[in-house]
Formats: structure tokens, sequence, C-alpha cells
């Protein structure tokens, strides 16, 4: 079982004739994902990968009926693509470009509310089921088996970088990953990780939950709110990073453009003694984290042969 996607998810590339996007294309094809047709206007008739290529995202969708996008635009051109995309009926929309306008992203965000439609990033690095061995987005590279192999694990994180690094370091513990999704660096995004937890709540093949935090905004204690209500079960296991920053000037942005503390929001010292309180497992640095991810094997969360 997946969540968000699967085998049969066929993919739609936006901007596909730019570099990073036939690169993407290329591995998403190898790997096993579904991509069956991509757009850049002007471009049509081409192929990339052997995908063929569209003007627009209304031809793309009558020819080949993608449910999901990837879309690889420039910034200014975010809003435009996920709007067609959104008007052409796609379901989920995986955003990885960076820094889009705060106004553009609060547009995009509002339509893909009203139409029912999912949006993960802007600024995703992508999500990935290796069971099914399927994904959505640059996750993983041209060899995604070196981070990601199958298991039980769901992997939540607001690092791109960081959630192949816990991919890795699962498999390396003889661990797997049921689903791992990068939300997005943005301040904006479509699917904070509290939004997440019922998709992994609801799937029988994930017993437990690893999310990588950064300072900045309150998702990290809109999960913990999410614990303490009871809205989510499973275990799950927090790291935090950033805690240095608390002592650097108010306002300073620390690479991604959500991580950015102001007054007493976004601390990763308030998001880590919020989760902690809401029951999860708070690790100091990835070796406490394993430690509990040992400790939780006894009791059904399981280590899989072979993947160390």
């Amino acid at each position: 079982m997946a969540i968000l996607l699967d085998r049969d998810t066929r993919v739609l590339v936006q901007g596909i004739t730019g570099r990073e996007a036939r690169m993407v294309t290329a591995h998403m094809l190898a790997y096993g994902t579904a991509v069956v047709c991509g757009v850049t206007p002007g471009r049509g008739g081409e192929e990339v990968a052997g995908v063929p290529v569209y003007d627009t995202v209304a031809e793309a969708v009558a020819a080949n009926r993608p449910a999901a996008a990837l879309v690889s635009v420039p910034p200014a051109a975010v809003l435009d693509a996920a709007l067609e995309a959104i008007e052409a009926g796609l379901r989920l929309l995986l955003i990885a470009t960076e820094r889009v306008p705060k106004h553009d992203a609060l547009r995009l965000l509002r339509a893909a509310g009203a139409a029912g439609v999912r949006v993960i990033g802007p600024n995703s690095v992508g999500l990935i089921n290796p069971g099914q061995r399927v994904k959505l987005g640059a996750i993983g590279g041209d060899r995604p088996e070196r981070a990601f192999v199958p298991g039980r694990i769901g992997v939540i994180s607001r690092s791109g970088g960081m959630t192949a690094e816990l991919g890795l370091m699962l498999r390396r513990h003889g661990f797997g990953v049921s689903t791992a999704v990068s939300v997005g660096g943005d301040a904006l995004i479509g699917t904070p990780p509290a939004e997440l937890l019922p998709l992994f709540q609801a799937d029988p093949e994930t017993d437990a939950i690893v999310l990588f935090g950064e300072p900045g905004t309150r998702f990290e204690e809109d999960v913990a709110e999410a614990l303490a209500d009871g809205r989510f079960s499973k275990p799950l296991l927090a790291l935090v990073a950033g805690r240095f920053t608390e002592s650097l000037p108010e306002g300073t942005a620390f690479g991604h453009a959500a991580a950015i503390i102001r007054g007493g929001s976004g601390r990763p010292s308030a998001k880590l003694a919020a989760l902690r309180q809401a029951g999860a497992w708070v690790a100091d640095d990835l070796d406490e984290l394993f430690r509990f991810l040992d400790a939780l094997a006894s009791s059904g969360v399981h280590h899989e042969p072979g993947q160390r």
C-alpha cells in the first residue's frame, strides 16, 4: 500500500524540456514511475526520454489521462502552471520550485483547496514509495535504492536532503521506508506535516513515523497537537534541527525560506518541548533516534532482513 502515489499513478511533468526536468524525468522512468506526458508551451510535438511533449496541460490530459503533475518551472511561472493543472483536473501537484512568490503561493493554494487538489511543496524534493518503486520528483536521484528500501517507517521531512539522509540511516540500521515525503521548505506549502498524519494513520503498512523538523513555522507544534488530541496514535519519532539558531539575531533566515525565528515563534526548543509533552519520542541526535527505533522494534516495528 502507499500514500499519495502508487504504481498506477500516471504523471505529467510541467517544464519537461528544462535541464533539471529532463534529468528528473529520466530518473523517475528508470525507477518505475509512469511518466506519460510533459508540457512546455511552444515545444509540443517533441519528446523527452520517449515521453511526448504538449503545448498545454489540457492537450496532455486529453491524450494521456495523468492524475499527478510534477511542476518544474521558474518561480514566476509556478502560479500559471499550477492553475492550469488544477483546471485540467489533476489531483496531485508536486511543486519542486523554490521560493515561489508568496502572493502566488497563496493564490494557487487557495485554488487547489477549492478544487480538492493535494499540493506537495513548493520547494519539495519529492515523495517516494520504495515498496512499489515509484517516486515523484528528484528524491533519491538516479539510484533511489541507495537510500530508500521497502519497510514500515514513514518519513516526513521539511528538508529535502534530510529526507534522503533519514532513508539511508534507516536502511543502515535495518529498517525500511513505507512512504517518504519532503513537504517543502518554503514558508507557504500545500501539505504541512500534520496533514500527512491521517494518511499514515490509515496505512496498514506504516508502523511508525520519523519526523524531521527545522526552525520556523508552527508545523511541528501542529503535529504535537494532533498527537495530544489522539488524532495520530502510532509511534512518532522526532528530530528538530537548529537549536543553535536561537542564539543568533532574530529574523535571520537559515537556508529554507520558512526557517526563520520571530519572537517566540519557530524556536526549535519550543517545538521539542511540545512534541515531548504530546508523547513523541524526541531525539537529540540521529544516534538517539535509532536507539528509539531499536527499542520499538520489539513491539511491532520490524527490521527488514538483509537491508543493513
